[in-house]
This record gives structure tokens, C-alpha cells and sequence, in this order.
């Protein structure tokens, strides 16, 4: 596949994901096609009081009360990062989603790539997930194009999976053969279930801490099998991927609420990688390892469970990537894709009709 003749651009990708902790941002030299070299990186921490905000408005639309205020926290906080990359020639600006419902209301990221476009006098690419959505897709994941090509970078020659373990974990399943992600047989993805967003909540609500900080409550608590089973009776999980969910989608708090804050953590650790597990069920090939992604593989807790399913379990680092950043780099790397007019998302990614280009791009205006 070839890039049409694009030339690279160094690409300053955001995201802020769904565990609330802060705003990525990290630079990519990328035609749309090849990851060409990684640049500088950076995070900015939401402050209590910015994550409050955002937190009160999950699970509303636009015009919805809440919204506004949100928007704002967000937008601000990313023009900040912003300010440290003066080398960027283009933007992927994710946004924060507030609420995700394919084949409902839609998909809501919160945040104006236009706003974001006059401040910095860049060109942004933004809104990734709603021409997805509109066309009949699930608007989520969309990572799994730029996994291919990181498995592509690495010289990998048989399929291999990566697993991101976000505030909700999405896996991908590559085979690296194959040049073209849109191509049916690249590439399979979808959400496997909640990760560490229901743990985050969790400690906020009864410790108020932000995170069971390498999963060391959750490794001295046992877990309760019969939460665990009861939540992999979902009939999400006897759905066929592409799939995606939101992050309230299953009420796991509720179910954990009578165990000790230990045993509570230990069941939603165990929760979250038996749904990893039942999800590779659906690979169309046996893979030669599993590649753990986001902030999920600092917790040893997850790792651990994570062993009891899959033989080969290692952090994507061991590859030379940064796994903090992999999301931002990977809104870089589908900026650069719409920027030359290539698709984002496809029925084996997202179960969009067809291969889709998505996103819109503003220009910050002249005067």
C-alpha cells in the first residue's frame, strides 16, 4: 500500500481517556502509512477538581447541562500541553469521551478541535468516531490501524495481539502480512470489557485515591468467582466482534459492593482479564504473543491474571515503544491518515459497511 505520495509530518497526537488521570501528548513522524519515528512526549495531569467536572458530565450529550463546563476543562487543559510541542505541523485532537452509544444517540467526545485549531495556529484533525458511527460502525476501537503498523515497524511475520488496558480494554488482533490494515484479513478488533476505569472508581469511592497504585491492594485481596462468573454470563461476551462499550456499560461496582476494598479489587482485576480471555476466543489465527498497552500494565495485579490466560504476556515496552503514549501516538498517526485521505476504521476494526476516513479537519482562520 502505498501513501499516495504524502510527505511525513511530524503529528502532535492528544488523547484523554476514560480513567480520568490527565491528557497525553506525543509526536509522531508519520506519512499515514509508515511510523517513520517517534518524537518527544508529555502528560499533564488533570487537577481533582478539572477530573470532578469531566466526571459529572459521562453519560450526557451535547446541550445536556454539564457539557459546556467539561468541554472547557478539556480544551484548556490541552491547549496547555500543546504549548510544549512548537514543532508540530498538525494535530490529532481525540477529545474526552463523555458517552459512546453506536446504533443509539451515537458518539460524544467532548472538546472543539476548531478552539484548539485558533489557539495554536495548526491545522487539527478531530472527531474521529462520528462519520464511523453514522455510517453503521461502532466508532470504537480505533487504534488498531496503527497497531498494524507498529507490528509492521517491528518486523513481526506472524499474528500477534495487543491489548490496551485503558479505563476500558480493547484488544487487537494483527496479522502483519498483510500491508494494508483495511485489507479483511489484517486486522480484528474490539472492546473486551471494563479495565481499570470500574478499579479507579472504586478507589475514588471508598479510599479517595485516584488508583490502586501497582495493584498492590488488589494482590493481597482474593477474588469472589461467583461476582466473576455472573459478569461473564453478560451478553456482551456472546456477541461477535467488532464490538465496543462504554464505560459504564456494566455495573460492577455494584456487584463488588459487598466485598472488602481488597477482595472488591482482586474480583474486578479477575473480572477484567477473563473478559480479555474470552475475547481471544474470537482470533481468526493463534497468536505468538500478547503485547500489554496503557496504564493497565504498570498493575502487577492485572499482569499476573493477566499469566493465567495467555502464555506469552509482556509490556509493549520490551519492543522499544512507550505504552503510556501509545494512544496519543496512535491519534497522530490517524491524523496523518485523514490528512492524506485514508481510511481510519474498517468492518474488521469497527463493523463499519466499508473502509472509512472519519474525522474532521480545522484550520485556524486568518486575518
Amino acid at each position: 500500500m502505498k501513501g499516495k505520495g504524502v510527505t511525513p509530518l511530524w503529528v502532535l497526537g492528544l488523547m484523554s481517556g476514560t480513567s480520568l488521570d490527565g491528557v497525553d501528548g506525543a509526536m509522531v513522524l508519520t506519512d499515514g502509512v509508515q511510523v517513520l519515528e517517534f518524537g518527544p512526549h508529555a502528560y499533564r495531569a488533570y487537577t481533582d477538581k478539572e477530573r470532578a467536572t469531566i466526571r459529572a458530565a459521562f453519560g450526557v450529550w451535547p446541550g445536556d447541562a454539564g457539557v459546556a463546563a467539561a468541554a472547557q476543562v478539556v480544551e484548556d487543559a490541552h491547549i496547555e500541553i500543546c504549548r510544549q510541542f512548537p514543532n508540530a505541523q498538525l494535530v490529532g485532537f481525540h477529545g474526552q469521551t463523555l458517552a459512546h452509544d453506536p446504533g443509539g444517540r451515537g458518539t460524544h467526545q467532548a472538546g472543539s478541535g476548531a478552539r484548539l485549531a485558533q489557539a495554536l495556529g495548526l491545522p487539527v484533525v478531530w472527531d474521529f468516531r462520528s462519520a464511523d458511527v453514522a455510517a453503521g460502525g461502532q466508532g470504537a476501537p480505533l487504534v488498531p490501524f496503527f497497531h498494524h503498523a507498529l507490528a509492521r515497524r517491528m518486523g513481526a511475520d506472524q499474528p500477534l495481539a495487543i491489548l490496551n488496558l485503558g479505563g476500558v480494554g480493547n484488544l487487537t488482533w494483527i496479522d502483519p502480512r498483510q500491508s494494508d490494515p483495511a485489507h479483511f484479513a489484517a486486522l480484528l478488533a474490539f472492546d473486551t470489557g471494563p479495565a481499570n476505569a470500574p478499579m479507579n472508581d472504586l478507589m475514588l469511592e471508598r479510599l479517595g485515591r485516584a488508583q490502586d497504585d501497582g495493584g498492590a491492594l488488589a494482590l493481597s485481596g482474593t477474588p469472589d468467582p461467583t461476582v466473576i462468573a455472573a459478569f461473564l454470563r453478560h451478553p456482551y461476551f456472546h456477541r461477535p466482534p467488532p464490538k465496543s462499550l462504554d464505560r459504564n456499560a456494566f455495573d460492577l461496582l455494584a456487584a463488588v459492593q459487598p466485598l472488602n476494598t481488597a477482595d472488591a479489587l482482586a474480583t474486578l482485576t479477575h473480572c477484567a482479564t477473563a473478559a480479555v480471555a474470552q475475547g481471544a476466543q474470537h482470533f481468526p489465527a493463534p497468536i505468538t504473543q500478547l503485547l500489554v498497552a496503557g496504564g493497565g500494565r504498570h498493575n502487577r495485579a492485572l499482569m499476573q491474571a493477566l499469566s493465567q490466560h495467555f502464555a506469552q504476556v509482556t509490556a509493549i515496552d520490551t519492543q522499544g515503544l512507550n505504552g503510556d503514549m501509545l494512544e496519543a501516538q496512535a491519534f497522530a498517526y490517524l491524523a496523518a491518515r485523514v490528512r492524506a485521505g485514508l481510511p481510519i476504521s474498517a468492518p474488521q476494526t469497527t463493523g463499519v459497511p466499508q473502509a472509512t476516513i472519519g474525522g474532521q479537519l480545522s484550520l485556524p482562520e486568518t486575518r
